[in-house]
């Protein structure tokens, strides 16, 4: 049976599911401070709960904004489905370099197999 990789999540729903996450971080974040400000400094002209609600919205909507672009860019190319991790060998001189030993070692252990026949 053939192994057929699963389909992941499109661009749309990361997009959708980062903003999410960032407006229910925001929404919490927003309360946290909004209550705090008022606490500390009143509610202003306006009254306690538009207050707080414009400080709930505007956090929700930054954090909303950024995650959601964010959780695009972190999972644009998903690993798992790109096959077994492959093991990366750096090219360097110290890489040709050890095949010329290698070689020239090969060399001296026939010249050296030869020499005592």
């Amino acid at each position: 049976m053939a192994h057929r990789p699963v389909a992941g999540p499109t661009v749309w729903e990361k997009l959708k599911m980062g903003a999410m996450m960032g407006a229910g971080v925001g929404l919490t974040i927003g309360f946290i401070f909004g209550s705090y400000s008022i606490m500390r400094s009143g509610p202003g002209p306006r009254g306690f709960l538009p207050t707080l609600s414009q400080y709930m919205l505007s956090s929700a909507a930054t954090f909303s904004f950024f995650l959601a672009i964010g959780s695009v860019i972190r999972n644009e190319h998903d690993p798992m489905l790109a096959g077994p991790p492959r093991m990366m060998v750096p090219y360097s001189r110290f890489t040709q370099d050890a095949g010329v030993v290698r070689r020239r070692w090969e060399e001296e252990r026939q010249r050296a197999a030869g020499d005592r026949k």
